[in-house]
Formats: C-alpha cells, sequence, structure tokens
C-alpha cells in the first residue's frame, strides 16, 4: 500500500532502501516508439521485458468492473485509481479522456477543539483545530480549512464563540500560537488524502457539521479491507473495457508463495546425509526414497554421474518455480527408474495404485478411455515422482476444470536432422517478429534438447480446434520466407531432414514439456525459458542449463516465463 508520507521521508534520506519503483507502461522498445501502440499490447511487452527485482516491479491492473473496483480501492484506503481505456495511444503532454484520475479521498469525523485566523477574507476563519479520541483523551489531528464557503464560516464562528476557553481541550497542547480554543462540542465530517505518520490528517477538507454527534464517540476510523480488489472483478469486452491500476495487497503475495513451499535448508540436508533408503520428511509429507545412490545420468566429459539423489534434490528445489505451470493440470511423466542409459524409458499417463493417497488426482475420459492423471501441486508429489524415475514432465495445455479449454497456444520450433541451431534460431526470431507485429506476448524457452518452443497465454473460452487453427496460420505465414529450411509433412522421413513448425500440439491431451522439466540427455539439462533478446547471445545453446546450474540462472534474471500464470490474451485474427 503506498504511503505518501513515508515517501517524502524517504526521498530526503540518501539511504533509504524500502522504495519500489512501480513500472505501469512502456513508451519505446529496442529504439521503436510505442507511443501509438495500444496501451494493451504496450503493458504486455512490459510485462514480458521486465525482471523481476525486490525494488522494481509490474504495475498490474485489472479489466473492467470500474465501480467495484473502485469501491474496494476506496475501502483499502488508496488514494485514488486511474481508469485507462485498453486500445488508446499515449497522449504525451497533454491530457486526454482515455486516461480518467479518479480521486478517492477518504473520509472521518474530528471534533473541532479551536480555529486559527486566516489571512484577508478569511481573517475570522482561516482553519479548524481538529482531534479524535485516542486512550481516553483528546489528541491534536490537524487543520481543516478547504471547502468551508463564507456561509458556513458565520455559521461556524456564532457557534464556537460561546464556547471559548483559555487552553486547548488536548492531552498534547500543539505549537499554534494564534489558536482560539473551545471547549469539544462541535463534531463535523472532513475528506481527506491519508493520515501522516504523526497522525494528523493530510490533505483534510471540511465536508458538513454532524448533528446531535457525541463528540467523546469519535474516535480515528480505519477502512475496512476488501478482498474485491483480487477475487471481485470479472473481464470485459476489450473493445469497451478501461484497465484500473493499483497495487495488490501484500497478503495476496504471501499466500502465491506459501501455496508452493519449498524444501527447507533442513529438509535438503536430511536428503544429502540419507543412506541408500530411508523416509523423508518434506513439505508436510512422508515420501519413502530407494536406491538414492543409483546413477540415471552417466558421466560423460564435462558431464559428472548424477543420481536419483541429485533429481530428487532439483525437484524439491525448483519447486516453487515450476509449480505454477502444473498445478491444476494432469500430467504425462517420462520415466527412466534405470537411468537414461538403458533404453528410451517409457510413458505414463495414469496414476499408479502405490501412489501415496496425498497424491492429487484428476479422472478423465477420452478417446484412450477412462484414466486417472497425476496434478502436481506439491512439492512432496515432485520428490515422489523423482524417486519414482521421472525425469521428464509435460503437462496438459487445458487445466483440469476446463480440460476443453486451452490456456496456452503452442508453437514447436522443431528441427530435422539436417536443421542447424542457427536455423532453428531464425526461426525463432521470425516468430517474434510476427507477434510483435499482432501485439501479442509468446514466451519462449529452450527445450534442452536441440528446438525452442513458444507458449502464448490466452484468455478463457478459446478451443484446441481455435488455438491449432491460429498457430497453423501463423506458422505458414512464418515458414513462407523460409521454405527451403520447413517442411510440412507429417512423417520425419517425407520431411527430408528439414524443421517442422509443429502446431498439432494444441490438441486435447496433447503436451510439451514443462518450463523447468529435466530431460532425459546426459548432463541432465533442463527446458529453460529464456527472454526474447537472448536470441541474439552468441553463446546460447538449447541445452545451455541444467539441474545444477538452471539457480543461478534464477538468481540472475529470475523466472521470464512467470507472466503465463497471469496473462489472458485475445488472439486476434491473421
Amino acid at each position: 500500500r503506498p504511503d505518501f508520507s513515508l515517501l517524502q521521508a524517504k526521498l530526503g534520506d540518501k539511504a533509504a532502501t524500502a522504495l519500489v519503483y512501480q513500472a505501469f507502461d512502456l513508451l519505446y522498445l529496442d529504439g521503436r516508439s510505442l507511443l501509438d501502440v495500444p496501451l494493451e499490447n504496450r503493458k504486455r511487452l512490459l510485462r514480458a521485458r521486465l525482471r523481476e527485482h525486490p525494488v522494481v516491479r509490474y504495475a498490474s491492473h485489472v479489466v473492467g468492473d470500474g465501480l467495484d473496483f473502485t469501491q474496494a480501492a476506496m475501502q483499502r484506503g488508496l488514494e485514488g485509481v486511474v481508469a485507462k481505456r485498453l486500445g488508446s495511444a499515449y497522449a504525451s503532454g497533454k491530457r486526454s479522456r482515455d486516461w480518467l484520475k479518479l480521486k478517492l479521498r477518504a473520509e472521518q469525523e474530528v471534533v473541532v477543539v479551536g480555529w486559527l485566523p486566516g489571512q484577508g477574507t478569511h481573517k475570522d476563519l482561516g482553519s479548524l483545530i481538529v482531534a479524535v479520541n485516542e486512550d481516553g483523551a483528546l489528541r491534536h489531528a490537524g487543520q481543516v480549512g478547504s471547502g468551508i464557503d463564507a456561509r458556513m464560516r458565520r455559521r461556524l464562528l456564532a457557534e464556537m464563540e460561546p464556547l471559548r476557553r483559555p487552553d486547548a481541550p488536548l492531552e498534547r497542547k500543539p505549537r499554534l500560537p494564534q489558536a482560539r480554543w473551545i471547549e469539544p462540542r462541535i463534531v463535523i465530517r472532513t475528506e481527506f488524502s491519508e493520515w501522516t505518520r504523526d497522525g494528523l490528517l493530510r490533505q483534510a477538507a471540511f465536508k458538513g457539521v454532524e448533528i446531535d454527534r457525541d463528540p467523546g464517540q469519535v474516535i480515528r476510523e480505519k477502512p475496512i479491507p476488501s478482498q474485491r480488489v483480487l477475487s471481485g472483478t470479472r473481464p470485459r469486452s476489450r473493445s469497451r473495457g478501461a484497465a484500473a491500476t493499483a497495487s495488490p495487497p501484500p497478503e495476496a503475495a504471501q499466500a502465491v508463495s506459501a501455496e508452493f513451499a519449498a524444501a527447507t535448508e533442513e529438509e535438503l540436508a536430511a536428503l544429502d546425509a540419507m543412506r541408500r533408503d530411508g523416509h523423508w520428511q518434506v513439505a508436510g509429507h512422508e515420501v519413502r526414497l530407494t536406491n538414492l545412490d543409483k546413477v540415471l545420468f552417466p558421466a560423460d566429459g564435462e558431464h559428472p554421474a548424477l543420481t536419483k539423489r541429485d533429481l530428487i534434490r532439483y525437484y524439491a528445489r525448483i519447486g516453487p518455480t515450476i509449480l505454477p505451470y502444473l498445478a491444476h493440470r494432469g500430467v504425462t511423466l517420462h520415466r527412466y527408474p534405470d537411468g537414461i542409459g538403458r533404453g528410451d524409458g517409457f510413458w505414463q499417463k495414469d496414476i499408479p495404485g502405490h501412489a501415496p493417497a496425498w497424491v492429487a488426482r484428476w479422472d478423465y475420459t477420452g478417446h484412450e478411455g477412462p484414466k486417472t492423471y497425476i496434478v502436481v501441486d506439491r512439492v512432496a508429489t515432485l520428490a515422489w515422482l523423482a524417486q519414482e524415475g521421472a525425469v521428464e514432465i509435460h503437462p496438459w495445455t487445458s487445466r483440469t476444470e476446463a480440460p476443453r479449454e486451452p490456456t496456452y497456444a503452442l508453437i514447436d520450433v522443431d528441427p530435422g536432422t539436417r536443421t542447424t541451431w542457427e536455423e532453428v534460431l531464425l526461426l525463432t526470431r521470425l516468430y517474434r517478429t510476427a507477434l510483435d507485429h499482432l501485439g501479442v506476448i509468446g514466451l519462449p524457452k529452450v527445450t534442452g534438447k536441440r528446438g525452442v518452443q513458444v507458449w502464448v497465454p490466452i484468455r478463457a473460452g478459446y478451443t484446441f480446434e481455435d488455438t491449432r487453427n491460429w498457430v497453423q496460420q501463423l506458422s505458414l505465414a512464418v515458414g513462407r520466407p523460409v521454405s527451403d529450411l520447413v517442411s510440412w509433412e507429417w512423417t520425419k522421413v517425407d520431411r527430408k531432414g528439414r524443421a517442422r513448425l509443429d502446431f498439432t500440439q494444441n490438441a486435447v491431451n496433447k503436451t510439451l514439456v514443462a518450463p523447468y522439466s529435466v530431460r532425459p540427455s546426459v548432463g541432465a539439462p533442463v527446458s529453460a525459458p529464456i527472454r526474447w533478446e537472448e536470441l541474439e547471445d552468441p553463446i546460447l545453446a538449447p541445452d545451455q542449463w541444467n539441474i545444477r546450474t538452471i539457480f543461478e540462472r534464477l538468481a540472475d534474471v529470475g523466472d521470464p516465463f512467470r507472466p503465463a500464470v497471469e496473462l489472458k490474451q485475445e488472439l486476434p485474427p491473421l
């Protein structure tokens, strides 16, 4: 919650450390002006480009439901709301009806304890001295000067003159040499911007006299928090809607982090100290572990051998980062219980009968018949899957509550046997150009093997036919100028070594490897999200990060894929 008085104090302190910069718009990108780009697209680009940082944050917004949002902002004591038309350009240096400032001022009853003379026509009454009851005594709450017209000044003076007294009826007397003190009998209502740190009203304005109000009952009023800021809003038509901006309450961020609790340092130390077998307590659950020193990833040159213990440790540590992309979705697993050096492993969809009772599951009947899928919603489930030799995790594109409504449109740059890494990058850059042209945010990631995937977060309501057709049209446009690199044939033999721009993964029960999932290759590489500008990095490789190096990467750049959890985009016509 913003605090204007505290901000003023901190701005004068060179050692201030508690300031947060809220980034709410993006006007230029890579040397190009975005002033004429619609606001909703500018914000998408900003969200995709902004790195997570403790003191630099993306200023979020709510689409539609302006009345509910304004009421919630008022109840939380926020200073105001800015409503912006979604499709508006940026009007530099001038006011525009596309941006409306709705100033919200809180109200407070106060007791009049005196007045100060003013100047000129207000020399008889410049401002009222007011107070509130606190701990059984009246305490100074500042002055109220604006909003009092000539008629009300005459009325107030007539009522206050008979109540004159020689000293202030306050526990602590403020230094106001010209004050005229009165008995605390009159109660007025004020509106104001906020309480200062000294307990005074800032920018208080007179609203009226409270008739027959007991001065002894006037205390400092505290707003009742409203959860409607987060949960009471529903998206409306983007053509008519406006985006209302405010910072989410801190309790919301705490709830998200608590939902996907990480393994503690003590729990990881217990895993490291465990012998070959044992029972491990992690994130509130017990997981039976066996053959912890079995080698799952053999050594090869620069890559040391990695054991089942290493895989379990990785998934337990990466839990809070990967779980938002797995929760509320069925998963398909690629298991290698004997290690990646022994065959191709096997794919598993049904939950095994020996799964712990606390592992979440989901029943779904499709063309393959009824199946019960595992739902990965906690760190302990990740640890148990690693114990089972599940190297790769492939989540559904849709959520369990709406299995036929995808939440992403999936783009898969699948290299052929003759496709070089430079050609993969070229194809991915073409997708970047196309998405930028459309004003759509795509989230790229290297696969950990040879390719690149781009996930496009979308709003609810689309079908898999919608996403498949949209990605197919987009891919045909992207592949047209480089037709010698691309094949549209179904089988690998018919592609003759060329790349496939695969749109067929946009189908129910089709999956792509999750962000931060391990891949079954030497060194245990992971499918790592990247920023678009990293396509120009000469050292970028599809298997650049592994279970040992990805945490340094996260500490350095954060999680570039996190907008996937929040973005709800329209797919524009092509």
